[in-house]
């Protein structure tokens, strides 16, 4: 397997895991708003950006695991 491809799953997997502390750092901050309207709008755009990003992070981690596994078992 290329090395560029294990570098490219690393930096997504970094992406996804800076997004998803972007929305919980997102979902703290709704919290502390006065207006109910932006509060439900920041709380469910919070939950939106932390359901992707951890999704996806998730498919990383499990594609690099099944092609780590793949390689090990390989003669």
């Amino acid at each position: 397997m290329k090395y560029t491809w294990w570098i490219f799953q690393i930096l997504m997997m970094l992406a996804s895991l800076f997004f998803l502390v972007f929305g919980v750092d997102l979902m703290r901050a709704a919290y502390a708003l006065d207006n109910p309207y932006n509060f439900i709008m920041t709380f469910f755009s919070a939950s939106f950006i932390i359901l992707i990003s951890l999704t996806l992070a998730i498919s990383f981690l499990i594609k690099m695991i099944r092609v780590f596994k793949r390689i090990r078992n390989t003669p």
